[in-house]
Formats: structure tokens, sequence, C-alpha cells
């Protein structure tokens, strides 16, 4: 369209307008704005360009289904993740795994994960088992930033060393203390219980002068590890002797996001379990 029949249509849409105006006819669905932009459905004029305005169907939004997520309250890793959730902000379909009664050993499940451990997730059709792998890949897919599992490579490895630590070190030191106490009768073992007085003492190190246990906010080292210093705590093991610890425990109780929901519930009711099971 040359410059002159753009301009001449221009006119005539705007002779139409100005006539409709004085005989106070209906303007539905156009609107004029004075020396700059005429907008109608069929038509939009800008700067004495003319453009034809195609209809468009709405296309409507990709329903995602919540992420499955197979757990017991009671399990210190399946609380980690719970937490992990929370601070991301995705949300979660709980859904509990009678141990005792073989849920973990049935085809559907054995489909999703073959070592039939919890806590398992299934997203979409995506199945990751293993607590601090799904935290991660939780911050990674959803996170609205890197805050929780930095980015920055050096940032990001020492997130990752404090959860190796507390895989390897701490909570398997309380596993292989009080395991076998709770549900295997057996008598405790000094050297045992030292060995988790031991962690406890590199962590209460790792926290001095420091608010958090892998840098300068909250990460998924903190939500980690606060499931098991919370289970080391409430079978009764003392943690007030470490200062540096009794301090960042508080804090992460009120910064975590419902903590008490997810963790602080979760923890009593593994306590009901392993009362239940020295009972026996």
């Amino acid at each position: 369209m040359t410059k002159w029949k753009a301009a001449k249509l221009t006119d005539k849409i705007m002779d139409t307008q100005s006539s409709q105006l004085s005989r106070g006819a209906p303007l539905e669905n156009n609107t004029y704005t004075p020396g700059f932009c005429f907008t109608s459905p069929q038509f939009s004029v800008t700067n004495h360009r003319c453009f034809h305005r195609r209809k468009v169907s709405p296309v409507a939004p990709e329903m995602k289904m919540p992420i499955d997520f197979y757990q017991l309250p009671g399990s210190a890793p399946c609380r980690a993740v719970a937490l992990t959730a929370a601070a991301v902000g995705v949300e979660m379909n709980f859904k509990e795994v009678a141990l005792m009664k073989g849920d973990h050993l049935k085809p559907e499940f054995l489909k999703m994960n073959p070592q039939h451990t919890i806590p398992t997730i299934d997203d979409n059709g995506f199945y990751l088992w293993e607590s601090r792998a799904i935290m991660g890949y939780l911050a990674d897919q959803y996170g609205k930033n890197d805050t929780l599992y930095p980015k920055d490579p050096k940032k990001r490895a020492i997130v990752n060393q404090k959860l190796y630590f507390d895989a390897c070190t701490l909570y398997k030191a309380f596993a292989d203390c009080y395991y076998p106490i709770f549900f295997a009768k057996e008598a405790k073992n000094p050297a045992k219980v030292s060995s988790v007085d031991a962690a406890l003492t590199f962590l209460d190190k790792f926290l001095e002068g420091q608010d958090y246990v892998a840098g300068k906010s909250m990460t998924l080292a903190d939500l980690s590890i606060v499931a098991t210093v919370s289970t080391i705590e409430i079978v009764g093991h003392d943690i007030k002797a470490h200062k540096n610890i009794a301090r960042w425990y508080a804090k992460i109780k009120s910064e975590a996001p419902k903590y008490e929901e997810y963790n602080g519930a979760g923890v009593k009711v593994f306590k009901a379990l392993i009362d239940e099971m020295m009972k026996k």
C-alpha cells in the first residue's frame, strides 16, 4: 500500500470515527487516541500506517499435575524433601508408603524405583529417588532463583559438600548408632555414640561465625541437615552442648517455610514410631 493510499484510508477511518461521535453512535471495541492511534477489531492505524488485525483464538494453558511424592512423614530424608518443596513453592501430592505392609514392593512402585526406597517422586512420568538428588532437582527445575542451590560452581560445591557430609557422616553416624537399638534391640554402643558426637562437633565447627551451613543464606544443605539434627535431638541425644548448632537450629526453625507442618510434626511421628518399637 502506497503512503498516499494509507493516508487516505486513515482519513476515511478518522472521518467515520468523527461521524459516529457526532451522531452519538456506539463505538464498541474501537479506540482512538488523537494524534497517535486508532484501533478497531479490524484495523490498527498508528502514525499513518495501517495494518489489518487478524483474530487469534485463545490457547488454553497446559495444565500440569502436582508431583506425586511417595514418603513417610517420620523419615528424615522425606522431611528434607518436603521442606525443599515448601521453600521452592512447588505443589506435592503426598502419598504415604506403608513399608510394613510392603507397599514399596508392589509392581507399580518397583516400576518407578527398582531400589524400592523412599522418598521417591513421580513428576509427570519422571521418576527420581534419593532425597538429596530430589532436592537438587526441585530447586533447579522449579526454583524462582538459585538461592537454595546456587548455580555458581564454587558456591554450589560448598552446598554439595555439606549435603554429602550429612549423608555420609552425620546421618550415617546417627543411623549406625540408633537404628540397631530401635529396630534390632541391640544395646547402646559407646563407640557409635562417640561417632555421633564427633559428627556434631564437625557441624558445630562449620557453623562457627556463620548463620548457615553453606553460605550467606539458607540452602538445601540447611534443610537436609536440620531434618537430621531434629531427628538426633528427638531420640534424646544431647545437642545443647554444641552452641553454634543450637543457635543455627533455632534460626532454621523460624525461617524454613512450613517447618512445623513438615518437619516439626514429622519428627514427632518418628518418635512415636520408635517408642512403639521399643515396647515390643
